[in-house]
């Protein structure tokens, strides 16, 4: 019985990577506005009814890997030692983010599906309208999880949000000059942060006029 029940189970893993993967191909080759569900079902040899059984829209089918690696960074935030600065554990995890992003995107769809996917949002008004609105949640959940490292109340210190608010600036930014290079790699838009988060802090922590006394 339970043999049979992995199997049902795989079976609708298959499924769902089938079309999130034929989805994703669609949106990048010829737009998301132009891909219709029925064109999505129609690759993968399924249903409409089949489609909404694994995604509510299209937009959920856009945002699934992100949703996961999204997932996976606060997972890991959590997880960083109580001894590093809240600066510390952001850079720390989203640049381990990175390193592992193409073992646990790869277990979905090739890495290089899930870049062109981000420079679409980036490139699509309505999903970057959507992207921007769960960027907001997200700095949300990681500002209450900074603060619970720090044992603060997020709610009357403002130091969590204010911090998390200047890193996701640097990441929104990181991720606008990379959705507009050549590079698509998951090397570049790493190096890419890296290079950004160096300046954050020592910005951050000290004058930037020279006139003070």
């Amino acid at each position: 019985m339970a043999t049979r029940l992995n199997l049902r189970e795989l079976k609708k893993q298959r499924t769902r990577n089938s079309l999130l993967r034929s989805a994703l191909e669609l949106f990048t080759s010829q737009g998301f506005d132009r891909t219709t569900v029925d064109e999505i079902a129609e690759a993968c040899e399924v249903s409409q009814r089949t489609f909404f059984r694994y995604f509510a829209n299209k937009e959920e089918a856009a945002f699934a890997v992100q949703e996961m690696v999204e997932s996976r960074f606060v997972a890991a935030l959590r997880e960083r030692p109580l001894r590093e600065s809240p600066f510390e554990a952001l850079r720390h995890t989203v640049l381990g983010t990175w390193e592992a992003l193409s073992r646990s995107v790869e277990e979905v769809i090739p890495v290089e599906l899930h870049m062109r996917t981000y420079q679409l949002i980036e490139s699509t008004p309505t999903l970057l309208a959507a992207h921007l609105r769960r960027s907001t949640e997200l700095e949300e959940e990681i500002a209450r999880v900074i603060a619970e490292r720090e044992g603060l109340d997020v709610d009357v210190d403002p130091r969590p949000r204010v911090a998390v608010a200047a890193f996701s600036g640097v990441m929104r930014m990181t991720g606008r000059l990379w959705g507009a290079g050549e590079d698509a790699s998951v090397e570049s838009i790493r190096a890419l942060t890296e290079s950004h988060l160096d300046h954050l802090e020592p910005s951050l922590g000290e004058h930037w006029r020279h006139d003070r006394g």
